[in-house]
């Protein structure tokens, strides 16, 4: 059997879509799961497009080893030299460069000729070739690309020192036919493409993102590109799970398949649309909440008697726990730190004494602790940074009754220690929430989407509030549990405020070093 590379991009085009604003920490914990899934190579990052995502994209090489550690760079010189900073401590530097070669993107974007296109992606190869052993190259919207021109430049570039060729569907407008012929038509007209891995990067714009992938694979594809749960710009790229999932189940029709471990799909990705805050569809397929539930008494009667009649995918296969209950509130602190490690977590002391304090009160309110829940508490201790002063929530109440004004009184410690009380109404409960914590922070505050899910089940489940909203005019995104909605939807506009505040820190000692 063929061996596929899975070359994730969760962390840099996954963080592109509209809302998701990952820090440092969170871009960590994925990393280190991705490498628990088996991802062959995490694109951590594009290191020039900013400080935040240079130090992220750095402390990733530094930490993971079981992968390969691989930022974007423009075709610029400046760029690559970034990205060497950064990807250096990696075992085996990867950078990956782009250059559009499509004539739509050539004249409008770039406003450059053909021929000063293949000069720059030449030129950066041969800069990026002096540094990093390998270089992968892409063609930006390399299927709307004349054909002609595109053996030409992916020829010049294999001779300057590529390692990979990526040509991606960057729009997805590729069916899997044209998008397999593509890959097929350069395999047989460019001379040394066999000494180069062609990597295929689909988008999901008309749905067929995956379908696509698999084409170019047939057609030769060595390595795939895609993301956790789909995400990505616009409708996102071909979702990884459902690829390996598809490949896996499908060996009897495949020669060729991963070595992602399946049963590592559903905490990857759960932990991704915990951090990003970006809610899975209930039938997406493979890991949404109803991949595997039956509702029709057809199907329920064939299930009972043969699960195999209308499951081709177990719940086991990709990490699924059928088990519930997992502690309780009798258990104690050792077979908590125990089911930490279990769940793939390295905490310090304090961070498991802290996670096992909140597993306490939890276990106080619920009457069963599901292994949601624990990834929960032991996600948010994970992903916390330095000690930087920032805002803490000390009480939120809301008055609220047919007929009568929602009026809500909030409390918390600011940055600088003092106690600050404010109260304001609004049209409904969270709005006066909102008001009122708009009052109490400095600065100015516009929110832009707001939503609450459950995590697991029972009228007793934690509550996880998202909010996407602009803060002294920067994006920024925040999220936080708990039992009751209001109070978590009060702590996700602190913490999406606290981490504007974090960034701020970081940039102003970032100025006086």
């Amino acid at each position: 059997m063929r061996k596929i590379d899975v070359f994730d991009t969760t962390l840099r085009d996954g963080e592109q879509s509209a809302g998701i604003n990952l820090n440092t920490a969170e871009k960590l914990e994925i990393a280190k799961q991705l490498e628990r899934f088996n991802a062959d190579v995490i694109e951590a990052g594009f290191p020039a497009s900013s400080q935040g995502d240079f130090e992220a994209v750095k402390k990733i090489a530094q930490t993971v080893k079981g992968s390969i550690i691989t930022g974007l760079a423009r075709s610029v010189k400046s760029d690559i030299d970034t990205s060497w900073e950064a990807l250096k401590y990696g075992e085996q530097p990867h950078i990956h460069i782009f250059l559009a070669t499509s004539p739509i993107h050539m004249t409008h974007k770039l406003k450059k000729t053909p021929d000063q296109v293949v000069e720059i992606a030449v030129e950066s190869v041969k800069h990026a070739k002096k540094k990093f052993p390998l270089v992968q190259w892409s063609a930006e919207d390399a299927f709307r690309s004349d054909p002609e021109f595109l053996i030409r430049v992916v020829k010049e570039v294999i001779k300057a020192g590529a390692t990979t060729i990526n040509l991606p569907d960057t729009v997805g407008y590729a069916t899997p036919s044209e998008y397999g012929a593509m890959f097929r038509h350069l395999k047989e007209n460019v001379p040394g493409i066999d000494r180069v891995k062609l990597s295929a990067h689909c988008h999901n714009d008309l749905g067929m993102a995956v379908a696509n992938t698999i084409a170019a694979i047939e057609n030769g594809a060595d390595q795939v590109e895609g993301t956790i749960n789909g995400l990505g710009e616009r409708a996102g790229n071909a979702a990884l799970e459902e690829l390996a999932v598809a490949l896996h189940i499908r060996k009897d029709k495949f020669t060729f398949g991963t070595d992602v471990k399946l049963d590592e799909i559903k905490r990857t990705s759960q932990l991704v649309s915990q951090l990003t805050g970006m809610a899975i569809q209930a039938n997406k397929a493979v890991v949404g909440k109803n991949a595997f539930a039956h509702e029709s008494g057809i199907h329920q009667d064939g299930m009972l008697k043969e699960r195999t009649t209308y499951e081709i995918i177990t719940p086991e296969l990709i990490g699924e726990n059928s088990t519930q209950l997992v502690l309780g509130k009798h258990s104690g602190r050792h077979a908590f730190k125990n089911r930490a490690i279990e769940l793939g977590f390295e905490l310090s002391d304090e961070k498991i004494n802290e996670a096992f304090k909140n597993f306490k009160v939890l276990a106080d309110k619920k009457k069963e602790i599901s292994e949601d829940d624990l990834y929960v508490l032991l996600t948010d201790q994970q992903i916390q940074e330095e000690d930087v002063p920032v805002y803490e929530l000390k009480s939120v109440q809301v008055q609220y009754g047919n007929g009568s004004i929602p009026t809500a009184s909030v409390s918390v410690i600011s940055p600088d220690g003092d106690l600050l009380q404010e109260a304001s109404t609004g049209s409904g409960s969270v709005e006066a929430i909102c008001n009122t914590l708009e009052r109490l922070v400095k600065g100015t505050v516009h929110l832009l989407d707001y939503r609450v899910t459950s995590i697991g089940k029972g009228r007793d489940a934690l509550g996880e509030a998202v909010v996407n909203m602009t803060y002294n005019g920067k994006s920024v995104t925040g999220r936080d549990v708990a039992q009751d909605v209001l109070e978590a939807s009060a702590k996700a506009y602190l913490n999406a405020i606290n981490r504007q505040l974090v960034n701020e820190s970081k940039k102003s000692y970032a100025k006086t070093v």
